[in-house]
């Protein structure tokens, strides 16, 4: 059945045309019910024998757009199935919300949850027209009343009801008018009295506000009202980082006279309703209250319970901007949100918040505590607050009013007991958006039918275009147990006095290919996570550790970059090619360094790495002298006892000459090709940046320095690199160490980003001094890599297949977008997952370590035990702004207490312990000063753990790219 609506449009030439817009009606659409006896259905979705509930017979639920936007925790149930999901629904989603959308797309791919798309819009019979004067909301919400009646009146005579689920009364009162059964969702819930935590998962319903209410924060603006604030500069958008010390301040960076710098947002007043993670809209605040004072430490709510009240925080907050002549350093307000980034967040609930009593199950309004100390608190109604003390549960945030100091929320799901190294594991694996489930069984089918048995044969010598390059002396050089081994070397002399170079690179892209289940996995994933006990890898272990992993001694498939250098290390010709490699020797670094310092080892391998050894110091002191970084970081090793796993040892890790060795060649291959995908894909080529910092970013350290004769240029990353050179003290090694630490800290972070998307002069990566960069060595687990490839591969061959999908700036884009997000949450999982074995070893155990002073607080100091590269806050006073032995000198940047005086990178005694909370629920790291000894300080020192920015984790893990 065709209908057509035609209409008349002008067009940019001022003709006038006629357009006709047809639209098909079908009647052959099934309702997909099993108990339907009309219906010609080859397999239909809906049960026979659907759930019933106190109130409701057998029924199909059918929700309309609210429900699905509102309360999808609730339709994500296990215990909700038998769902029709209209047409009107899904496309209304679509435009209001790309994540529900995708999530709803999840629950009707699931076939255990029988959710069932119903075309209503291509049916003949719930198709309706827009009548006149009609907005869209409201012909949608007839338009799902039609579908729900239709339904009812198909499946009339069967033992079932179609159950109308909308939580607008207006919409359900026309919908009984009809004869269709509806209920809200909360009534509903209720009936489901055999699940009473679905009660908890209601969406908190939006605050009333009246003449009456107490406004605690101003309105945001409107989108209208941001816009012009961009365009006439008077605001900027930012994204919000919650400080780690100090939860009620954050820092965004924007144009602050004509210059990039970072701005701080101070008190819950100016945050305005923001959550860590946020793309705000900032105003910068008068000079006035620009920030001149060091900061305090405020690490969550209870350090903000130990104050008298909301005021006094908010004031000594303020306080901290106006009380010295020292330079002062921007301050804003948050005036918007243009995208919030809430999700659910893990944490527990505050047991003191808690009045009802044990095996009670009445309705009461509790506190939920996140395990992100960055996040505020959030206000639940829960029924089972008795029932949830002592757990990992998850929450989400529905709203933050005007009216309310906290959000409010939800609870979603309960994970497990505290302090159980699964339940903590997983917490942290949701808390940072890792996605951990098995592959499922459309990805595993994309593998190899041969599985463990798939070799390399002659066709992919003949046939692939392939170099045989088995003849090399080629090997690997990796951590210790590594078995996803991504790359390999080699070298040989040539005739003219000349070296051949090749860096020989896993070729995923090989087995995964575009459209399959695998890649669309990968591409979610976007990188293998590495965890102090495990791995969460990118791809199927077939591949990731057999198939794609350059083990020695076996054919594999490669991606191969090969160099011509000269003895001056500069490079006469590249050349990338599909290949065939066998390795020769699977090193450890420790291995191959015993080989080059090992004068009596003098076969051809041996002799190639000692020539690759040399080449890459000649490499590295080009890229130093270009203006290239070398930054630090702690880096620790756990050893875990083999049966429990538990950490029996830690240690710091030692870098050999080796590590170098394959970073410099790494870095070569990237540079490289990224040059050649930038020459075929200008638009669309996946490149790495690395921003120049912000310059105030160093106004503490360099400040710091200066104080010891030291002088911090940070005008370019040649003058940084040089005066880090400098940066040293006679008889204090680790001094320089701390100072690279530190200037880690000040670094913009890396991303990945289009080159249709960006100028040139934006293309640098600020840190390897390298005016364009990419990531082709990893492609086993970084997916970044595998496009990179796809890229190459296309660049080379001008008969190679390959989609559209190379040439969509746009899509390039977004994939960028996803793979930025990946990488950092995969980073700080990382270092999530060395924080909970740190805990676990140091339980039950007291040490007295040296620390060094890494930042001076007005109620405490930043220590660093460089043994364990663990640090936190000793703090010198019981409450942030009470009494303290200590005195702040704002002119010296010290602490001082009678003769002694604590300043930045003094060295101190501490004693380390681990210690639970009031309520057990989160583990605190206890920094005890012992040396040298301030009376009334030891006692009031703790600090809940915090690792370094850049702690890099050893559980098989490689770390040889920028």
């Amino acid at each position: 059945m065709l209908r057509s609506k035609s209409f008349v449009r002008r067009t940019r030439k001022g003709n006038v045309i006629k357009v006709v817009k047809e639209h098909y009606l079908r009647d052959d659409i099934t309702c997909s019910s099993k108990l339907c006896t009309t219906c010609e259905q080859a397999q239909a979705v809906l049960s026979d024998v659907p759930r019933h509930t106190t109130e409701i017979k057998p029924h199909y639920l059918l929700p309309d757009t609210n429900v699905f936007m509102n309360q999808l925790d609730i339709m994500e149930h296990s215990a909700i199935k038998d769902v029709i999901v209209l047409q009107t629904v899904r496309e209304e989603l679509r435009h209001l919300s790309l994540p529900v959308y995708n999530r709803i797309n999840a629950l009707l791919s699931d076939k255990n949850k029988r959710f069932y798309l119903f075309a209503n819009e291509h049916h003949r019979d719930t198709y309706i027209e827009k009548l006149k004067d009609e907005s869209p909301n409201d012909r949608n919400d007839r338009a799902i009343r039609v579908s729900a009646k239709w339904y009812a009146d198909h499946l009339k005579g069967q033992p079932i009801e179609i159950v109308l689920l909308s939580d607008d009364r207006a919409n359900r009162e026309k919908a009984m008018a009809t004869g269709i059964v509806a209920f809200s969702t909360r009534d509903y819930v209720k009936s489901m009295t055999d699940i009473p935590e679905l009660l908890d998962m209601l969406a908190a319903p939006k605050a009333k506000e009246d003449e009456e209410s107490r406004i605690v924060y101003e309105e945001h603006l409107s989108p209208a009202q941001i816009q012009n604030g961009l365009k006439k500069d008077t605001l900027f958008v930012s994204t919000l980082n919650v400080s780690s010390h100090n939860v009620l301040e954050a820092t965004v960076v924007g144009n602050v006279e004509g210059q990039e710098k970072t701005v701080y947002i101070m008190g819950r007043k100016h945050l305005n309703r923001c959550i860590q993670g946020d793309v705000v809209a900032v105003q910068l605040l008068p000079k006035s209250e620009w920030k001149r004072s060091v900061s305090i430490a405020v690490e969550d709510e209870e350090d903000e319970e130990k104050f008298h009240g909301e005021e006094e925080m908010e004031a000594l907050t303020k306080n901290a901007t106006n009380d010295s002549d020292s330079p002062a350093e921007p301050t804003g307000k948050v005036v918007g949100i243009l995208k919030k980034k809430w999700r659910p967040y893990c944490g527990f609930i505050v047991k003191k918040s808690v009045h009802s009593k044990p095996g009670s199950n009445a309705v009461e309004n509790v506190l939920f505590r996140p395990i992100d100390r960055r996040v505020p608190a959030i206000k639940i109604r829960t029924t089972q607050a008795q029932l949830l003390l002592g757990k990992r549960i998850v929450v989400a945030v529905d709203s933050w009013p005007t009216n309310s100091v906290l959000p409010l929320g939800h609870f979603v799901k309960t994970l497990g007991a505290s302090g159980d190294r699964e339940t903590e594991t997983e917490v942290l694996l949701l808390e940072h958006d890792v996605p951990y489930q098995e592959f499922s069984k459309s990805v595993l089918n994309d593998l190899p039918v041969e599985g463990d048995e798939w070799v390399v044969t002659e066709k992919h010598v003949k046939h692939e275009n392939r170099r045989d390059l088995r003849h090399l002396n080629i090997c690997s050089i990796d951590p210790p147990g590594c078995t996803d081994i991504d790359d390999a070397l080699h070298m040989r002399p040539l005739e003219n006095g000349n070296y051949e170079v090749g860096v020989h690179i896993a070729d995923v892209t090989y087995f995964v290919k575009p459209g399959q289940a695998m890649d669309a996995e990968a591409a979610s994933r976007g990188t293998t996570v590495y965890l102090v006990d495990k791995r969460i890898d990118m791809l199927p272990a077939l591949l990731g550790t057999n198939l794609c992993s350059l083990r020695s001694n076996v054919d594999r498939l490669a991606f191969s970059c090969i160099w011509e250098l000269n003895k001056d290390a500069e490079i006469v010709n590249v050349d990338f090619t599909k290949s065939i490699i066998r390795s020769k020797h699977s090193f450890t670094y420790e291995e191959a360094q015993a080989r080059i310092d090992d004068v009596h080892m003098q076969d051809d391998v041996t002799k190639g790495i000692r020539v690759l050894n040399e080449i890459a110091k000649k490499l590295r002191k080009k890229r130093i002298e270009r203006g290239a970084l070398t930054l630090s970081s702690p880096e620790v090793r756990f050893n875990l006892e083999n049966d429990s796993q538990d950490p029996v040892d830690v240690e710091m890790k030692e870098l050999k000459e080796t590590n170098a060795l394959v970073e410099e060649f790494m870095l070569l291959a990237n540079i490289s090709v990224a040059e050649k995908i930038y020459s075929k894909f200008p638009s669309s080529a996946l490149l790495r940046k690395h921003g120049a910092p912000p310059v105030n970013n160093f106004d503490t350290l360099r400040k710091a320095l200066a104080e010891k004769n030291i002088t911090l240029e940070v005008d370019t990353s040649k003058a940084l690199a040089d005066s880090l050179d400098k940066a040293e003290i006679p008889g204090d090694p680790y001094f320089n160490k701390l100072v690279r630490i530190l200037c880690t800290r000040c670094m913009m972070q890396a991303q990945y980003f289009c080159s249709g998307r960006a100028n040139e002069a934006e293309f640098q990566h600020y840190g390897l001094a390298t005016p364009i960069y990419t990531h082709f060595t990893s492609p086993i687990r970084r997916y970044s890599d595998v496009i990179v490839h796809r890229l190459l591969q296309a660049s080379i061959d001008p008969d190679a297949e390959y989609g559209s999908e190379l040439f969509d700036t746009n899509a390039m884009k977004d994939l960028c977008d996803v793979l930025n997000h990946r990488h950092r949450m995969a980073q700080q999982a990382g270092r999530s997952s060395v924080e909970l074995y740190t805990n676990m070893f140091f339980r039950n155990k007291v040490q007295v370590e040296e620390g060094r002073i890494i930042r001076i607080l007005k109620n405490g100091f930043v220590v660093l035990a460089p043994k364990y590269g663990i640090e936190g806050v000793v703090y010198t006073s019981e409450r942030p702004d009470g009494p303290s032995p200590f005195t702040f000198n704002e002119a010296q940047n010290s602490l001082e207490a009678g003769d002694t005086v604590i300043k930045m990178f003094d060295t101190v005694k501490i004693e380390i312990s681990v210690e639970g909370d009031v309520e057990g629920m989160r583990q605190k790291m206890k920094m005890q000063l012992v040396q040298p000894f301030v009376e009334g300080v030891s006692v009031l020192a703790s600090t809940s753990i915090k690792r370094t920015n850049n702690e890099t984790v050893t559980a098989n893990k490689k770390s040889k790219t920028a």
